[in-house]
């Protein structure tokens, strides 16, 4: 028997194999963005140190990144005001994870630089993070994460001012 319509033996037209309308802008914006929040929620959980909070890493990492910054520096870098800085750098002084210099060229500022203690922090706290995402990576298949390159990828256009 040659059947020569879409149609099967029994006279019935085979169901059209479709795929799901893409999500609108909108609703792909709210799940991409609590997709994304509670990535990160997850990832900040693997710290080597749990005393340090969320903005305390912040500024070590930036520290840590970028080398020695006044206090207004860094405080512009973070989006704070200033009396939110001194409370976290006299909060990491205290820890002993960074350290007060004189600046070189203005007797009036001090620089804030990440000391070996700070450095080990961030050195461990980055290890612990990437390890946690890699074994997470490492259930998908090798299209899922090929996916996922390709969606980094557009996320840093997303972000890129």
């Amino acid at each position: 028997m040659v059947i020569s319509s879409p149609k099967d033996y029994r006279g019935a037209v085979p169901a059209a194999r479709t795929r799901p309308a893409p999500p609108t802008t909108d609703q792909l914006a709210v799940d991409l963005r609590v997709s994304l929040l509670r990535t990160a929620r997850r990832l900040r959980a693997e710290k080597s140190v749990d005393e340090l909070s969320d903005a305390q890493f912040s500024v070590l990492a930036h520290l840590f990144t970028q080398g020695p910054r006044t206090p207004g520096e860094l405080a512009e870098a973070e989006h704070v005001r200033p009396p939110s800085m001194t409370r976290t750098i006299a909060g990491l002084v205290e820890q002993g994870l960074v350290e007060r210099a004189g600046h070189p060229d203005d007797g009036r500022q001090v620089l804030i630089t990440v000391s070996p203690a700070g450095r080990g922090v961030v050195e461990e706290t980055r290890a612990r993070r990437a390890a946690w995402l890699s074994r997470r990576l490492e259930t998908l298949t090798d299209a899922e994460r090929a996916t996922l390159a390709e969606a980094a990828r557009i996320l840093r256009t997303v972000i890129s001012e």
